[in-house]
């Protein structure tokens, strides 16, 4: 086969520089797949050879799929100048990275030896701070950082090591040279997305997974997981990924990684501290947390002893780590090692510590805190990328970071060059780096697009393994700099080949080994919270569309329905907040639009959303069916300004995803610990809605149409009617919906269940023994089974809506808050 000078059959060459048809590499810069003379280089061939054989039509079919597989798993990041903070589908590069065997072990080796050099620095900034005695580091390096937290020092980490987990942006340089351009310890993300990026393409292009010895990455993750297990040693102790929540850009990665790894997600308000340990709240109780995974920066890790404004973090986690009660990957303050600052003195401090320069170099860096180096920079100021030193942004002056001073017009030249003179310890200066280039598919083609790689490393066994694959950045613009998700760029696979047979690794057991199991670890307080709450907000949303839909069928179909009647409706709908306080409408499409797409506080739109929302805090313990479903409702709601359908129409619609979701909890979802709480959730707020219904339509005053509204409103007409050869009258009706144990719709029902699901909670005593929620519910029940339909009035109602939000309430305060200190640390069936 010959391409440009290579040989191959006539026809897949053809195909092949159709491809390469539109890929000019650009002068000066170092491309990946084609070489100084425009041939494809060794380790390109395979690949390229793949895809000429598939042709451009089924590529494009293989890769619609890839990006199929990316949206109905559900992967996305977020934009934070996005004002709705939507997410945002994954935006997957379709031409994998291909690093050659010898590259990738000169790389690796070069990069762990920078880990090792790294922690050296970490364990004595935060100790004996020899680096600033010997003058290898200005005391301002570390007094301008945000990072170092005096409150750390002189605390060793448990274990003894500040990184465990550590990534490095490299970009290669027109010579061909890999240049490392930032260092990554605080919370480094993007080995998650690395892995679903190999799933996607491993299902568009198995080909290339068959027939060449590409590496896996699942050899990484099981050493990662079975070293972070290492340091939970108790019984009962598991490894917790502590995030932001669900608002932050990398949410995803978090939840993915932890259901991946089985680890426990977790925010900072489900950890406590007591007697100088880190607990986890529980249903269950406290269990005790000896490993934590850290995903959030370092300042907002502990209210108490670092910043007072984080309402993310967990008060008194610096008093743990100080007890060496507890590890984080990794140790506050690790992240001082990304300030830019570091840079200008890392290589004299490796050579100083070392003996040697380090293998693998990084850009050119000048702190123009120290005189000469400023009024160098300044003196040629065009020539530098100028940075912040210690972050990430300066407001008002690089308000998106690093910025080539070259391309400033002459007014904010001016202004940069005096600010460097004026303060010039906050910037640095650097080097300007032309990022190499590697293929990506563009209609039918390929074009070269510049890129940067992040790879990861894991401290195991007191030695640093490289993930051999990595998370690729590749930017839209033929002449980027830097390249960042949020700025709109795509992201590759990264196929790192062996020079031997690949060892097939799975984080799988095998079938022979697999240890039996029926129930998982402890369900959070916080996950069994939004379960609770989550259920109640669908069935309230179920609730209100059926009084929407009564009203709809009742006066839109001709039946007369009395003025007093419609004005009850209008006022439990005000009651509950679907409605404004003084509403000016009263015909049935009005009534709806308002509140299936008004912003009240209890209209569908609101309910809708706090559902998600509560799902999304949740999301690495919830079915992509059941998200869906409650994300088809939110955009129900949201769809009040299109014209097609009318608002009747859209209730209807709505009810039928109620019933969906309902489906989805009763048949998919394992009945364990997770699923009790939502279905006394459920049964809880369906009581309520029920008899606020018969406080309401049944009090004799609203006549047969009150209770023919009943009968609608608690689906049970069909019932009514084959036991009752009758119209509806007050006795049987409130008998069928109130006191029938047989009616799914019944309150009473709804109390039996509720007892049941109660009977399987952790806190539930064994010995005959009721505890307060289920004395509780008791009473609610014999207060049915004692109650006469013929003269249940308003206050009897009354008092059972009071014992089931009673009941709500101490479910609350002994499983989600715990108030009162622990819970016994029983077992039971767990989600």
């Amino acid at each position: 086969m010959t391409v440009r000078g290579h040989r191959t059959t006539d026809s897949r060459a053809e195909r092949i520089l159709a491809m390469l048809a539109r890929y000019q590499p650009v002068p000066g810069v170092y491309d990946e797949m084609l070489d100084a003379d425009g041939e494809p280089r060794e380790h390109w061939k395979p690949i390229l050879a793949t895809l000429a054989d598939l042709g451009p039509r089924e590529l494009e079919r293989r890769f619609a799929g890839a990006d199929r597989y990316l949206r109905e798993s559900g992967v996305f990041y977020r934009v934070y100048d996005d004002p709705q903070n939507s997410e945002r589908t994954w935006p997957l590069a379709h031409m994998p990275l291909v690093i050659a065997p010898d590259e990738w072990k000169a790389l690796s080796a070069g990069l762990a030896e920078r880990a090792e050099l790294l922690d050296m620095v970490l364990k004595d900034l935060f100790g004996p701070a020899e680096l600033v005695r010997d003058g290898l580091l200005p005391g301002a390096t570390l007094a301008g950082s945000p990072d170092f937290l005096r409150p750390l020092v002189g605390i060793p980490p448990r274990g003894g090591s500040h990184l465990l987990y550590y990534a490095v942006d490299v970009g290669r340089g027109p010579d061909g040279r890999w240049w490392v351009l930032g260092d990554r310890a605080q919370a480094p993300s993007g080995a998650g997305y690395a892995l679903q990026n190999r799933l996607a393409m491993s299902r568009a292009l198995p080909e290339i997974h068959r027939t060449l010895p590409v590496e896996r990455l699942a050899g990484f993750f099981q050493a990662l997981r079975s070293e972070f297990s290492s340091h939970a040693q108790a019984t009962d102790s598991r490894v917790a990924v502590l995030t932001p929540g669900p608002l932050n850009e990398t949410y995803f990665e978090h939840a993915f990684l932890a259901r991946y790894l089985g680890f426990l997600l977790a925010e900072g308000a489900d950890l406590t501290v007591r007697d100088d340990s880190l607990y986890v709240r529980t249903v269950s109780g406290l269990k005790k947390l000896e490993m934590v995974w850290r995903r959030l920066d370092a300042d907002f890790a502990d209210p108490l002893e670092l910043n007072p404004r984080s309402q993310l973090g967990v008060a008194g986690l610096v008093h743990a780590i100080r007890s060496g009660t507890v590890t984080l990957a990794n140790a506050l303050g690790s992240g001082v090692v990304e300030a830019r600052s570091l840079l200008a003195f890392l290589p004299s401090i490796a050579r100083a510590r070392l003996g040697r320069d380090l293998a693998i170099p990084h850009v050119a860096t000048w702190w123009c805190g120290q005189p000469l180096e400023r009024g160098a920079v300044i003196a040629d100021l065009d020539s530098f990328v100028i940075a912040p030193a210690f972050t990430q942004t300066i407001a008002g002056l690089l308000p998106e970071g690093a910025v080539l001073a070259s391309d400033l017009d002459a007014e904010r030249k001016l202004r940069l060059a005096e600010e460097i003179r004026i303060r010039g310890s906050d910037f640095v200066a650097q080097e300007a780096v032309k990022l190499s280039t590697m293929p990506v598919w563009t209609d039918g083609y390929l074009e070269p697009r510049p890129f940067i790689l992040r790879l990861f490393l894991a401290r195991v066994d007191g030695r640093w393994e490289v993930m051999p694959g990595g998370f690729c950045r590749i930017s839209d613009r033929v002449d980027a700099r830097a390249v960042t998700m949020q700025a709109g760029g795509r992201s590759a696979d990264v196929c790192v080949l062996s020079d031997g047979p690949v060892v097939e690794t799975t984080l799988m057991p095998t079938p022979d080994k697999i240890e039996l199991r029926r129930a998982t670890a402890s369900l959070p307080s916080r996950a069994a919270d939004n379960l609770f709450w989550l259920a109640r907000y669908m069935e309230r949303a179920e609730g209100t569309l059926r009084l929407i839909r009564v009203l709809g069928d009742q006066v839109g179909g001709g039946e007369a329905m009395s003025a007093d009647v419609v004005r009850r409706i209008v006022e439990l709908l005000v009651s509950w907040e679907a409605l404004p306080r003084e509403p000016t409408v009263a015909d049935p499409q009005a009534v709806a639009a308002v509140v299936l797409h008004g912003h009240a506080p209890g209209g569908l739109l609101a309910l809708s959303r706090a559902a998600l929302h509560a799902a999304s805090v949740i999301r690495d313990r919830f079915s992509p069916d059941a998200w869906k479903t409650i994300g088809d409702m939110v955009r129900l709601a949201e769809s009040g300004a299109k014209p097609e359908g009318s608002a009747l129409d859209r209730v209807e619609a709505g009810l039928r995803l109620a019933a969906v979701f309902s489906g989805l909890v009763q048949e998919n979802m394992s009945q364990l610990m997770g699923w009790h709480f939502m279905k006394i959730g459920k049964r809880i707020e369906r009581a309520l809605a029920t008899c606020r219904f018969a406080r309401t339509f049944a009090d004799g005053r609203a006549g047969t149409g009150g209770f023919d509204l009943m009968l609608a409103l608690a689906d049970s007409q069909i019932t009514y009617r084959r036991r009752y050869v009758m119209i509806a009258a007050r006795a049987p009706v409130l008998d069928l919906v109130m006191l029938d144990p047989n009616n799914p719709r019944s309150v009473a029902f709804q109390v039996e269940r509720i007892a049941d699901h109660l009977g399987h909670l952790p806190n539930h005593l064994n010995d005959g023994r009721l505890n307060l929620p289920e004395k509780l519910i008791a009473r609610a029940r014999v207060d049915l089974q004692t109650a006469d339909a013929h003269t249940l009035d308003a206050k009897q109602i009354l008092a059972v809506e009071q014992r089931l939000m009673a009941v709500s309430d101490e479910i609350s305060e002994h499983y989600f808050t715990h108030r009162d200190g622990a819970l016994p640390r029983g077992a039971g069936d767990l989600f």
